[in-house]
């Protein structure tokens, strides 16, 4: 019984810890991120993104109402133009279903030593900064998270989570 009730925390656990999303940033640290004021969106290569118009929206708001709260201003004349990407991949994670006892041995093994597998979709935004006058990448962040099926309501709040986890690493803490 005690085993179970393991087996079922570390599973719980292990779900929970890949809902998080992961991210990364990489910027040029020769740029001073203090000059940079409103920003716009690269519609070129927004169009070319090959997601759902709604999950298009989803993330551009998402965007939009973020870089809104860190002080940036939506302009027609920005300082920085705003590009997305995405990739999607399919990742098969196990874990075993042993519910016997200590390391390597079971008084169950002759049925109960298997292992258990399901599949995620993992999802990877990319939120590329450019410098709006010399067309040169300043800034990229890079999300990594699940994803599901979910309500839109959910997905709106998954993208908002996602896209907002990216965005607090911006403007980057120069040394």
């Amino acid at each position: 019984m005690k085993a179970r009730f393991l087996l079922g925390v570390i599973c719980c656990l292990f779900l929970s810890a890949c809902s998080t999303v992961s991210v990364t940033t990489d910027y040029d640290t020769k740029v001073s991120f203090t000059n940079y004021k409103t920003f716009a969106f690269f519609k070129p290569g927004i169009d070319d993104v090959e997601i759902s118009d709604l999950d298009k929206r989803r993330i551009l708001r998402s965007i939009d109402t973020v870089m809104r709260s860190q002080g940036l201003t939506k302009s027609e004349t920005p300082d920085l133009l705003v590009n997305i990407s995405t990739e999607a991949e399919k990742n098969t994670y196990l874990y075993p279903n042993n519910f016997g006892f200590g390391f390597g041995w079971s008084p169950f093994w002759w049925g109960n030593n298997f292992a258990n597998t399901y599949d995620v979709i993992e999802g990877t935004l990319f939120i590329d900064l450019i410098d709006a006058n010399k067309k040169e990448l300043i800034w990229q962040g890079v999300g990594r998270a699940p994803l599901g099926q979910q309500t839109p309501e959910d997905k709106e709040e998954r993208i908002y989570k996602i896209v907002s986890s990216i965005l607090a690493k911006y403007p980057p803490a120069l040394k």
